[in-house]
């Protein structure tokens, strides 16, 4: 019988999620046998990284340190957030099962073939089209032109974790088309064609049922969070319960820069 339960996710949350989802998806578990894979750095890609090295017995992983760019409230700067004395560690490049520390998408861009992944963040998600596109604040394009001269010009893959805190409810070609003009202050922007995976994405491959979002929003920690709706066997849902039950005191991401 098909029963329904919902489950409220945090950012925090949503991000361990995603992680936990990316360690068990085909693609990510191919190419740790045979192939490279590149974490590009972000946000949610270093919860992803931390996952992925442990599972393949990695360790000296920071991902305190694994960003290029954050976005922090007015009232905070970048520069207070810092990196703690942590030093860029660079992406996360790992052949053939075995990282090769310090590496960026630069130094393997043109190595990248078929049968490779790229795994790239995203700033907007347009979550009922399956799409995601990035800020773009480097005047050469930065990260994201690296993955798509792999992804487009030599079939690398591509796959944006993303969470759903990204929604936008606009058009993305349209919200591109202003950011990238003339007149128009700050990043630009630019839509992506990889495959995105969010925490929906992630509930759906770890417990086999379908999930999706239903209500979104909270206080004292749960502004940002979302309801996520979903429907399965009994045996699913409690699968999903212990999924959320174990990710659910995943702590605010500015928590990280408290450790000593």
């Amino acid at each position: 019988m098909i029963e329904m339960r919902q489950f409220l996710i945090t950012p925090a949350a949503g991000k361990r999620l995603i992680a936990r989802g990316m360690i068990r998806h085909p693609e990510v578990e191919r190419v740790l046998e045979d192939g490279t894979l590149v974490i590009i750095a972000g946000t949610t890609n270093g919860y992803i990284a931390e996952e992925i090295l442990a599972e393949i017995g990695e360790d000296g992983f920071d991902r305190r340190g694994f960003h290029r760019g954050i976005t922090v409230p007015a009232n905070i700067s970048r520069d207070d957030m810092g990196r703690m004395g942590t030093d860029f560690p660079g992406d996360v490049v790992i052949r053939d099962g075995r990282w090769e520390r310090g590496l960026e998408i630069f130094d393997v861009a043109d190595e990248l073939g078929r049968g490779d992944l790229i795994l790239k963040g995203a700033n907007a998600l347009d979550y009922q089209s399956g799409r995601a596109a990035v800020y773009i604040g480097h005047p050469m394009g930065g990260t994201v032109i690296a993955a798509l001269q792999a992804a487009v010009g030599r079939k690398t893959g591509l796959i944006v974790p993303v969470g759903l805190e990204k929604i936008i409810p606009g058009d993305l070609d349209s919200i591109a088309l202003k950011l990238n003009s003339a007149a128009a202050d700050g990043p630009g922007m630019l839509p992506i064609p990889g495959r995105v995976f969010t925490e929906v994405d992630a509930l759906e491959l770890l417990t086999g049922a379908s999930a999706e979002p239903v209500a979104a929003g909270g206080v004292c920690g749960a502004e940002g969070a979302f309801y996520i709706l979903v429907e399965g066997s009994e045996r699913s849902l409690e699968l999903a319960e212990r999924i959320v039950g174990e990710i659910a005191d995943e702590p605010p991401y500015a928590n990280i820069y408290n450790k000593k």
